[in-house]
């Protein structure tokens, strides 16, 4: 686990150094999934996500957004609550694209990848590290200047990149609430 902490720690370190902190996040929910037709597998989970700004690395390839892009380190434990108590650890590497509706609403996307340790045994898993592919869709609701109300639809899919069998994967759907705080 110090590991684990010890990596989370030098990419936010890094990619911070190279592109600004924009904004930290902290999300909880819930995540539902079907496990071999008979038992449910969901957690309530609890991300800390760090927002860079991302539009200086895209200018050098002249793609220049108007709207926000955003690169996100997102380290997360997830309390799994069926159909054992068990835990997630992990950490999503995502972009994000934001685009402001009105002054107080921005709706936006998120897509990428994450790595994940779970302690929870299952029958579609051979392994317990595995990997996320996901997408989301949200929106802010910026209360003052610099903070706002988040809520976010997620989908992602736990496999383990059929590195070893069975891998058979579990989709999930995670329904997220939040608060972010802005910096710039």
């Amino acid at each position: 686990m110090k590991r684990i902490f010890f990596c989370i720690l030098l990419c936010v370190s890094v990619v911070n150094t190279a592109l600004g902190l924009d904004a930290i996040e902290i999300f909880t929910g819930f995540l539902d999934s079907e496990l071999d037709g008979q038992h449910n597998y969901e957690i309530i989970p609890l991300f800390l996500s760090f927002n860079f700004d991302a539009k200086p690395a895209f200018s050098k390839i002249e793609f220049n957004p108007k709207s926000s892009l955003n690169f996100i380190v997102e380290p997360f434990i997830n309390t799994v609550v069926q159909p054992d108590v068990n835990i997630e650890a992990g950490t999503n590497f995502l972009i994000k694209y934001a685009y402001p509706l009105t002054d107080n609403f921005q709706s936006y996307l998120k897509m990428g990848v994450g790595v994940v340790y779970m302690t929870q045994h299952t029958k579609e898993q051979s392994t317990q590290l595995n990997f996320l592919p996901q997408a989301g869709i949200g929106f802010h609701y910026f209360i003052k200047e610099n903070v706002a109300v988040s809520c976010e639809y997620r989908a992602r899919h736990l496999s383990n990149c059929s590195l070893n069998q069975p891998n058979k994967g579990i989709d999930s759907k995670l329904f997220l609430a939040g608060i972010a705080l802005f910096f710039k």
